[in-house]
């Protein structure tokens, strides 16, 4: 009977190799799985859920949440859809106009906001002042209506995040052959008829991904409402991400975390969504 072959160390090469994995896992270890960890161990007492849903805000902040995704995140796709289009074309003041109109995602969140909440200061702010000039009337207190400051805030998260999803479905619009469109504009098809036959089926799975994985990322974005309202007035414009730091800044560290709990029903399934199609 033939004995069982010998089995070998590792060799240096392979060795070393591990060894140079080591910083990474610890980094990984302490940075990522002990802080989620962490976290999940402090929401862990059912009696943190019960607390949190006899808070009056924040069935008010569940709701602001899913309005803020729904409304926001489709609003952005449709308007990036019709901009990758129009910075298709070739001519020279759409690419300059292009430089421009990334600005906002390039640069810092917290000064461009910042800079949109003082101009809609009601006593000194430049949007009261501009319309005190014309009409000799004092403007309204924009951010002191929860409806406005809302929407202020969802017009601020689309103005901030455009440009990047514009970039990605204009990739995706230049992936497509020109020889489809030759061939649509011999027989005659309208523009309508491009975009619905050959435009859209082309970049339906490149639309939906990025539109859930836009909501995955704007359910963690609280600078569009914290940076300008701060969940004001009266706390009616809370979103998830911005309730937890309001429950951090009263101390209360276990419903914090408990609200970082409450928004995984709504994360995991749009994950599950995602990598289900990059699967495919």
């Amino acid at each position: 009977m033939k004995a069982p072959p010998r089995r070998q160390g590792l060799s240096p090469w392979q060795f070393w190799g591990r060894m140079l994995l080591l910083p990474y896992l610890l980094f990984f270890l302490v940075f990522v799985l002990y802080p989620v960890g962490y976290g999940l161990w402090l929401a862990r007492d059912p009696q943190n859920y019960v607390r949190l849903a006899e808070d009056p805000i924040f069935l008010r902040t569940a709701i602001n949440t899913v309005v803020f995704i729904v409304v926001a995140v489709n609003l952005k796709m449709l308007v990036a859809l019709g901009l990758s289009g129009f910075f298709l074309q070739q001519r020279w003041w759409v690419k300059a106009l292009s430089l421009v109109f990334i600005l906002p995602w390039a640069v810092p969140s917290i000064p461009t906001i910042l800079s949109v909440r003082f101009m809609l200061n009601p006593e000194w702010g430049v949007i009261n002042a501009t319309y005190f000039k014309l009409t000799g009337l004092d403007g309204p207190n924009w951010l002191n209506d929860p409806t406005l400051a809302l929407t202020f805030s969802m017009l601020m998260h689309i103005w901030k995040s455009l440009p990047f999803w514009t970039l990605i479905l204009l990739a995706g619009r230049m992936a497509i052959p020109a020889e489809h469109y030759e061939a649509a504009s011999v027989d005659g098809a309208t523009r309508w008829q491009k975009f619905r036959f050959i435009t859209w089926p082309s970049m339906a799975g490149l639309y939906v991904t990025s539109t859930v994985l836009s909501m995955i990322w704007t359910l963690g974005d609280f600078n569009s409402v914290y940076l300008l309202t701060g969940g004001g007035p009266a706390d009616l414009t809370h979103v998830l991400a911005t309730l937890g730091i309001r429950y951090l800044r009263l101390d209360q560290i276990e419903l914090a975390m408990s609200t970082i709990v409450v928004a995984l029903p709504l994360v995991l399934p749009m994950v599950w969504v995602m990598m289900k199609r990059l699967s495919k």
